[in-house]
């Protein structure tokens, strides 16, 4: 099969998404099809030689120059499209090149499925401080945007909810983000690499470590297990190593600082990839307290290392800690304090019986596969019913439901996005390769 992936966001830049995307396409090949990615530039690529990865044409995103914006390149895209014969088009982001995707399929009239990663509603404040776009819009923006898909994918079960409730009707299935589990069950690692870590990383053999490894930004909520760290360490003998970066670190710093936490956190920065499993196999678990997780990859690779988790109870991680042995979740209503002593003391031993079954169940081979059959029913339920979605509302059914009012703020923010890129690119005079792109994005 020959399948167009179209995302936004790709490595080098790091995030859940862009994992995501690299495990689905390695297996996807893996499995003997042709797996094309359409994604944004980006100045630290290094997959300029890779005929399999199309870069458009981007500028930093604004507020979060992390991210990129697609600038142009919509019938060039197609052309692409078109030449490498895509049978089925998997889009991955809801932006520039999500809209791109969607145009694709539509004019090579083949069908087209979404993986929702994200729930905006915890994200919006990134985007112009929360003024262009505030959460009572997301619902109506987003029924806007899976309109005349034919699948939806919901890494989870909080997505299959969200979605929803939301009112879209398009078919959904719920596929969790599968890892590469041979990279964190690492029988390699010895006792002495462990001892090393933890040696250099100031933590006794009596000693709890607590990891908390992902990017740093204010929506991972580290804030909170800094701040019950006054009261574990009065019942527990632990130390918490932050692993990561991003822009909410100085506050977090701060933060220790005022709490006199010197002696009991420490950051270490982002890490090579391949120390990652060192990490955490050396921790005694793994803590977050994240209210955003749609899926929280990091959850399902410390539990490939062996390491249990501590985590905000949501119905994604109640089929992930699906024994005691993985791990131990608290409710909002809880302490995480309490939730810390409760793990440390009651957790038991994961068998290897009981992770060796948990490890096909978060596999890439698994995810894979599962995804691969949906393409499939998509393809079948496509040509059944010649393109037609017959659960789906009509466009301007979907348009009656919208509030006036909220209509006309969700009309203007495309626009302005754009118009917000398009002076980014201009200060930064990022244009691409005018010959082979032919529309920008104010013309999406």
């Amino acid at each position: 099969m020959k399948i167009g992936i179209f995302s936004d966001t790709y490595f080098p830049q790091v995030s859940g998404v862009a994992t995501s995307i690299r495990t689905l396409k390695e297996q996807l090949e893996e499995m003997g099809n042709e797996v094309y990615l359409f994604t944004t530039t980006d100045p630290h690529s290094t997959d300029a030689d890779d005929p399999t990865i199309i870069r458009l044409p981007s500028v930093p995103f604004i507020s979060f120059t992390d991210r990129r914006v697609v600038m142009r390149g919509l019938f060039s895209t197609y052309n692409i499209a078109k030449k490498y014969g895509i049978e089925i088009v998997h889009i991955q982001t809801e932006f520039g090149v999500g809209f791109l995707g969607k145009f694709v399929a539509s004019q090579l009239e083949i069908p087209i499925v979404h993986t929702l990663h994200t729930k905006y509603e915890d994200y919006v404040h990134y985007i112009a401080k929360g003024h262009l776009i505030h959460p009572g819009m997301i619902k109506y923006m987003m029924r806007m945007f899976l309109h005349n898909l034919n699948y939806i994918i919901c890494p989870s079960q909080m997505v299959y909810d969200t979605v929803n409730s939301y009112g879209v009707k398009i078919p959904k299935r719920i596929i969790s983000t599968g890892i590469d589990v041979t990279k964190y069950d690492r029988p390699d690692i010895t006792d002495e690499m462990i001892y090393d870590l933890r040696s250099k990383l100031g933590i006794s053999d009596d000693e709890k470590m607590l990891l908390s490894l992902s990017r740093i930004s204010s929506e991972k909520n580290i804030q909170e297990v800094i701040s019950a760290m006054p009261e574990i360490v009065k019942s527990v003998p632990a130390k918490l190593v932050i692993v990561g970066d991003g822009p909410y670190r100085q506050n977090l710093e701060e933060l220790v600082d005022d709490l006199s936490l010197k002696d009991y956190v420490q950051f270490t920065g982002m890490i090579d990839a391949e120390e990652t499993p060192i990490y955490y196999r050396a921790a005694d678990f793994s803590i977050s307290a994240s209210v955003s997780e749609t899926q929280g990859l990091t959850y399902t690779e410390s539990i490939a290392s062996g390491t249990p988790i501590i985590a905000t109870d949501n119905p994604y991680l109640e089929s992930v800690v699906s024994a005691p042995a993985f791990g131990h979740l608290y409710k909002s209503d809880e302490k995480l304090s309490d939730a810390v002593i409760i793990a440390v003391n009651d957790t038991p031993k994961m068998t290897k019986d009981l992770l060796d079954d948990k490890l096909y169940k978060i596999s890439s081979e698994y995810f894979g596969k599962q995804v691969y059959q949906l393409y499939i029913d998509t393809i079948i339920s496509y040509d059944y019913n010649d393109g037609r979605n017959s659960k789906e509302e009509s466009f301007s059914e979907l348009v009656l439901k919208t509030p006036i009012s909220m209509a006309k703020e969700v009309a203007k923010a495309p626009k302005q996005l754009s118009k917000m890129a398009k002076k980014a690119g201009k200060s930064l005079k990022i244009y691409g390769d005018e010959e082979n792109d032919d529309i920008d994005s104010s013309e999406l």
